[in-house]
């Protein structure tokens, strides 16, 4: 990919102005304007560095968010063999999924954008030609991201946007209080992969029923890298509190969010001024379906010609 074919959109309200690229729909850049000089989120400084991204900084990811094991699924009795990019198993749609994609980029005066993406039938092993759209609007402080992925025959779908947060703009985010609608998750095995079951995240360091700060939860700083399980209801799904009061709030239509400590994030290109990329520097609350549910008995977000896939969620940094 050449980086000069990399475009930038910058979407502005009285309370926000977020930097959105044309690769992988990643947010570069989240000023909240009653912090002034604040980026709220980790970034490139280079739009050239996200040709790589060896992390997911801020993208939107797809075909299937999360991992697959062995790198395999069977959907209708056929078997499909995928990339094998972490490890023995398949990771965020693969070294050429959706996040590391120039999409086409539409502006829509200065507060939306839409950003579609062709993904042909085999790409990255998955079955079926998708075409995918990406609408992000801003509304006062709150970014609301449309998704909706339509295929011309079964294939699964699972889109997750995976910005890394960090509501001071630098520093450690263990400091910061988190909030979930969730009181049960799917807990991991040792390689990060589910192990088919749902549990109670009582005694857990996934217990954020009720406002808790993440150094508290995880004194050990071990690290989180698991999917919860939304409770059904109307209130935020999460919500993240940094010492300064600076709080966000998360809505979504997804059964499920993914919660990752940065523990292995690592410095990786060059850093947008601001937070630094280092292990426990910012949070991803990353909505999405089940992972790994094809191998695993979950339910399974399956887009047909009939029901495409879609997903809608907000956050509101104010």
């Amino acid at each position: 990919m050449d980086p000069r074919d990399i475009e930038t959109a910058v979407l502005e309200t009285e309370k926000a102005r977020i930097t959105v690229l044309s690769i992988g729909c990643a947010i570069q850049a989240w000023e909240v304007k009653s912090r002034p000089h604040r980026s709220v989120v980790l970034g490139y400084g280079n739009p050239a560095d996200y040709i790589a991204n060896p992390v997911a900084m801020g993208i939107v990811i797809g075909r299937v968010a999360n991992r697959i094991s062995g790198g395999r699924f069977t959907l209708d009795g056929q078997t499909h063999t995928l990339p094998r990019n972490a490890g023995p198993d398949h990771i965020h749609g693969g070294p050429g999924g959706f996040g590391w994609r120039n999409w086409r980029m539409e502006r829509d005066g200065s507060r939306a954008v839409r950003l579609t993406l062709t993904s042909e039938d085999g790409d990255q092993g998955y079955p079926g030609k998708a075409e995918a759209s990406v609408t992000m609007t801003l509304d006062g402080a709150a970014l609301r991201y449309d998704m909706k992925v339509t295929v011309d025959r079964p294939s699964p779908v699972n889109l997750a946007q995976h910005s890394y947060f960090n509501l001071m703009g630098d520093g450690d985010v263990m400091d910061h209080v988190l909030q979930l609608r969730a009181s049960n998750y799917t807990p991991n095995g040792p390689d990060l992969i589910p192990l088919g079951k749902v549990a109670p995240v009582d005694g857990t360091i996934y217990d954020f029923r009720k406002p808790r700060r993440l150094g508290l939860a995880d004194p050990d700083r071990e690290g989180s890298d698991a999917n919860v399980v939304l409770d059904p209801g109307e209130g935020p799904a999460a919500t993240l509190t940094a010492p300064d009061g600076l709080r966000l709030r998360l809505w979504t239509d997804q059964p499920g969010l993914q919660v990752y400590s940065s523990v292995t994030l690592g410095p990786h290109g060059t850093p947008m001024p601001g937070p630094r990329h280092l292990p426990f520097a910012a949070l991803c609350l990353e909505a999405q379906g089940y992972p790994d549910a094809l191998n695993k008995g979950f339910p399974a977000s399956i887009a047909t010609p009939d029901a495409p896939y879609t997903q809608t969620t907000t956050i509101e940094i104010a």
